[in-house]
């Protein structure tokens, strides 16, 4: 009644774009997962030791004493 069994020609499309679609999912997880960890760029400048220990005066790790014998000890070096 409903003819063979047999899908038809649609069923074959669906079918192969179903198939299509799936295969570039997977070929695009595969190379996001490979273009994450190789990020080009420059890197970051290193940071400035006096913003560092201003960071951290600021922040009080550091009291003002040890923060104005440590900002002695940078100063001849610029």
């Amino acid at each position: 009644m409903w003819g063979s069994g047999a899908v038809g020609w649609a069923g074959w499309m669906v079918m192969a774009l179903t198939m299509i679609g799936f295969w570039a999912l997977v070929a695009f997880g595969i190379a996001a997962l490979f273009r994450t960890g190789h990020r080009t760029g420059t890197p970051p400048p290193p940071a400035d030791p006096l913003r560092v220990l201003d960071d951290r005066f600021a922040r009080g790790e550091i009291d003002a004493d040890e923060y104005q014998a440590r900002r002695r000890a940078l100063r001849p070096y610029r």
